[in-house]
C-alpha cells in the first residue's frame, strides 16, 4: 500500500505512485514533495481511489479549542466585515489572505478562524511586540497556556505564538505539528527564507492576514503559492468613520532655504545626468538596485548614487522642516502625536530639538516598551521614530501622525496612517505629511497617497517635479 509520511519539511510518497509536485529521490527511494502540498497530495490520491496510509500529520495533542472560546467569557461579536472575511477564507478551503486596515480587528478575526478550524495552530508574527500582543489576546480568549517561540523563548503548545525568525528556524520539525498556520503581516512571507515556513509546514488550513498585500518588489505574487492568495479586502476609507476613527490628510509643503535649494540642484543633477549619460531608467525598484550593484564596479555610478543620497538626506533634514514641525506639536499640544521619519538621523534631530522620546531599531526592548506605556498614559505627549513602529504598535490614544519623511511606500504609508485610526470616543485622526517642494519628495508623497485616494493625472506643476524621476523611489 501506498505510504505517505513526513520529513524535514516534505512529504515522502512510499509506492510506485508519482503524485502532484513531486520528484523521485534516489536517496529515500520514494517520490517526495514540498510539505505544502500535503493537503493537494491526499486529494489527489483520494479522488485517483488510490489506497494510501497516512503518516504524514503529528499534530500536537490538542483541547476542545471551539468548547475553551466558548467557556472563556471572552468571545465577542464579528463586525459584519469580519464575519464576510472568515466566510470568503471558508469558501476558498480555509486558504488565503484576509486584507484588512490596521485597527480593524485582525487579531480577533484570526482568534476565530482558530476556534473555528478547531486544530493545533501557529499563529507567526514579525515582531517581539506582536508575540506579546498575540500571545496576551490568545491567552484571554481560550483561558489556557499559549507556546511562545522567539525572544529566547522555546514552549510548543497546542497553540503557539512564533516570530517569523523563529518559525524560520525549526520549520522542519514544526511543520507537521500544526493544522492550522496563520501569518500575520504576511506580507513579509515571500521573503527569501521566511517562504520555507510554509514550504515546509504541512498544515491543511492556511491564513494569511495584513493591512497591506502588495509589494514594491512584486513578490506577493508568491502568496498564491504559499497561503491561498487574496481572497477578501476592504480599505481604509470604507471603514473610517465607523469601525476607524475619521481621518483627514494634510499635505504641508515647505521650501528649502536658499542655500539648501541651490546645494540640493547641484547634487541631485549629479544623479539626473549620469542616468541621461547612461541612458539607465528607473522604473522599479528592481532597476535601482541594478544601479546600486554597478556602483560597486563603476566610480561614476557610486559618485552619481551618492550624490543622489546627499540630495535627498537634504530635503529629509531641511530647517524649514523642522520650523514647520515646530508649527505642528504647538498646534496640536493637547494631542496625541506619533512622528515617522525615514533615517535615525531626523529621529535624534527631532528628539533633541523638542525633547520627544525616540524609537529607533537601537532602542533596548525594555526601553521601547516603558516609552510606549508612558504615551498610552499621556505622561508623553509624542514619540518620534523611523521605521520601527510600521506595524504591531496598538495605541488608540494616537489621533495626530506626522510624517517628516518617508518613502514612496503605499505599504509603509497605509501602516503608518493606521497607527492613528484605532477607534476611540470621539476621536478624530490626523495625518500630516511634511513635503519639501521642488524635490524628489514631492513625487514620493503622491506615490503614497495612491494607496487611500483614486490616483488622478497630476497637474502641470506635479509633472514638472517629477520630471526625470522615476516610479522607483530614487
Amino acid at each position: 500500500m501506498l505510504k505517505i509520511s513526513f520529513k524535514q519539511g516534505t512529504i515522502l510518497i512510499k509506492g510506485n505512485v508519482r503524485v502532484p509536485n513531486s520528484v523521485w529521490d534516489e536517496r529515500s527511494e520514494s517520490f517526495r514533495a514540498p510539505a505544502m502540498y500535503y493537503r493537494d497530495i491526499t486529494t489527489y490520491l483520494r479522488e485517483s481511489g488510490i489506497d494510501f496510509e497516512d503518516d504524514a500529520l503529528d499534530l500536537l495533542p490538542c483541547p476542545d479549542l471551539a468548547a475553551a472560546y466558548e467557556a472563556s467569557g471572552k468571545k465577542l461579536k464579528l463586525r459584519d466585515y469580519q464575519a464576510e472575511a472568515l466566510i470568503s477564507w471558508g469558501e476558498n478551503g480555509k486558504r488565503g489572505v484576509l486584507v484588512l486596515p490596521t485597527g480593524s480587528g485582525k487579531t480577533l478575526t484570526g482568534i476565530r478562524a482558530i476556534a473555528g478550524c478547531n486544530t493545533p495552530a501557529l499563529v507567526v508574527v514579525p515582531t517581539l511586540d506582536l508575540l506579546e500582543q498575540w500571545k496576551k489576546e490568545l491567552e484571554e480568549a481560550f483561558s489556557m497556556e499559549i507556546g511562545k517561540l522567539g525572544g529566547g523563548d522555546k514552549k510548543i503548545l497546542p497553540v503557539t505564538v512564533s516570530t517569523y525568525d523563529s518559525a524560520y528556524i525549526h520549520a522542519e520539525t514544526l511543520g507537521n505539528r500544526f493544522g492550522l498556520i496563520i501569518f500575520d503581516e504576511v506580507h513579509h512571507l515571500p521573503a527569501a527564507g521566511y517562504r520555507s515556513i510554509a514550504e515546509f509546514s504541512a498544515a491543511p488550513c492556511r491564513l494569511g492576514l495584513t493591512a497591506t498585500y502588495e509589494r514594491e518588489d512584486g513578490l506577493h505574487t508568491e502568496l498564491n503559492r504559499l497561503v491561498g492568495g487574496k481572497v477578501y479586502e476592504k480599505k481604509v476609507s470604507e471603514l473610517a468613520g465607523g469601525h476607524l476613527a475619521p481621518y483627514t490628510i494634510k499635505r504641508v509643503s515647505i521650501a528649502l532655504t536658499d542655500e539648501e535649494q541651490k546645494e540640493y540642484e547641484k547634487k541631485y543633477s549629479v544623479f539626473l545626468d549620469y542616468l541621461r549619460k547612461t541612458g539607465m531608467i528607473m522604473r522599479s525598484p528592481q532597476d535601482f538596485q541594478k544601479l546600486v550593484m554597478k556602483s560597486g564596479r563603476d566610480p561614476e555610478a557610486r559618485k552619481a548614487l551618492l550624490a543622489r543620497n546627499a540630495a535627498r538626506d537634504l530635503a529629509f533634514n531641511s530647517d524649514s522642516k523642522i520650523e514647520k514641525l515646530r508649527e505642528i506639536l504647538e498646534q496640536h499640544r493637547d494631542d496625541r502625536i506619533f512622528i515617522f521619519t525615514e533615517h535615525n538621523r531626523l529621529v535624534h534631530r527631532i528628539s533633541n530639538s523638542f525633547f520627544i522620546p525616540a524609537i529607533t531599531y537601537r532602542t533596548p526592548s525594555k526601553e521601547r516598551s516603558s516609552i510606549l506605556e508612558k504615551f498610552r498614559e499621556g505622561r508623553y505627549r509624542a514619540v518620534v521614530t523611523s521605521k520601527v513602529l510600521d506595524e504591531g504598535i496598538d495605541v488608540p490614544e494616537a489621533n495626530i501622525g506626522i510624517i517628516a519623511s518617508g518613502t514612496g511606500s503605499k505599504r509603509a504609508y497605509v501602516q503608518r496612517l493606521g497607527r492613528i485610526l484605532r477607534q476611540k470616543e470621539g476621536k478624530e485622526a490626523v495625518l500630516y505629511e511634511i513635503i519639501a517642494e521642488e524635490t524628489t519628495e514631492t513625487g514620493t508623497a503622491k506615490r503614497r497617497k495612491e494607496a487611500v485616494s483614486t490616483r488622478k493625472k497630476p497637474d502641470k506643476a506635479e509633472a514638472k517635479s517629477q520630471e526625470g524621476v522615476s516610479r522607483a523611489d530614487i
